[in-house]
């Protein structure tokens, strides 16, 4: 093969639609736990979620709630994954190795939100929130029945494999996966490049700037204990009573059970089985939808 503008230009089309065919279509688990924002500066600075009052009777002037002066933010990070190509190669036309290679580039930044977001969600026991506890943790500042002070746990401990509880129905997320710049792929085409005149090499990779964060943990419970139907009962009931700063139940609803590969049987038998122990009816059976995620290996 000749090396010129049009060779090269036409071998970057071909990686280029395995990289975008593979990004689109690779099965991702990320999106269960946290919401898309994107973002337009090095940072995002996020109000307190849980300041949001609600609806009320409109009854005199209009009440004005203004989201809490504590914030948090999430700053932006770079990533980038950059493959060389030598001349003889396209020279050769031995070039089928480099489409799979762009496909599994495709793929990696598919895949990229959930390595950033369940590494996060996995050490949420440890890592502090915008309440100044952990994530996980058995004392989050709540509200009473009253609107009074009280605690809310949203962590059980335990010596087993963690599993989650998540409520994926609300607009708002447990978690945040931002992004100033999705990925794409670049190439270094020219052949008067330093590259290819000192190292023989094409280059070509992908970037982005994106990053992972807390959103409201009021809306996942993590649990270390066994996981049996009383324990996630328990889960269930601990966030189905959390309540707003009017003492308004929120209306959470558990409505994904996120496990590791390991606790699959356990978990399909507790929310799946209509029937249990030789024929009793299973309570608990539909009322969350079993997610296996390696991640939480």
């Amino acid at each position: 093969m000749d090396i010129n503008s049009s060779t090269l230009r036409s071998l970057f089309t071909g990686l280029s639609l395995a990289f975008n065919a593979r990004l689109g279509s690779v099965q991702t688990f990320w999106n269960t736990v946290a919401m898309p924002v994107p973002s337009s500066t090095a940072m995002n600075e996020y109000p307190r979620l849980d300041d949001l009052p609600g609806i009320r009777e409109w009854i005199g002037d209009r009440r004005v709630h203004d989201l809490s002066v504590q914030t948090y933010v999430i700053r932006n990070r770079s990533f980038e994954n950059t493959i060389g190509v030598l001349r003889e190669n396209i020279e050769d036309d031995q070039l089928g190795v480099y489409s799979n290679i762009a496909a599994q580039m495709g793929q990696d930044a598919g895949q990229f939100p959930d390595l950033q977001i369940f590494p996060l969600l996995k050490k949420g026991n440890v890592t502090k929130c915008y309440d100044g506890q952990y994530f996980f943790d058995t004392d989050h500042p709540g509200y009473d029945e009253n609107g009074g002070a009280t605690t809310v746990s949203n962590f059980t401990d335990g010596a087993g494999p963690a599993w989650y509880l998540v409520d994926d129905t609300q607009v708002i997320k447990p978690m945040v996966w931002q992004t100033r710049k999705p990925f794409n792929l670049v190439p270094l085409q020219n052949a008067n490049d330093p590259n290819v005149f000192f190292n023989r090499k094409f280059i070509f990779g992908v970037d982005g700037r994106c990053n992972a964060g807390f959103g409201l943990w009021q809306l996942a419970y993590m649990s270390k204990a066994a996981l049996t139907a009383d324990n996630y009962a328990a889960a269930r009931a601990a966030m189905m009573s959390i309540r707003k700063r009017s003492g308004e139940i929120l209306n959470i609803r558990p409505t994904k059970l996120l496990v590791p590969a390991s606790l699959e049987g356990t978990a399909r038998t507790i929310v799946e089985a209509a029937l249990i122990n030789g024929g009793e009816t299973n309570v608990w059976a539909k009322t969350a939808e079993v997610v296996v995620i390696p991640y939480l290996a």
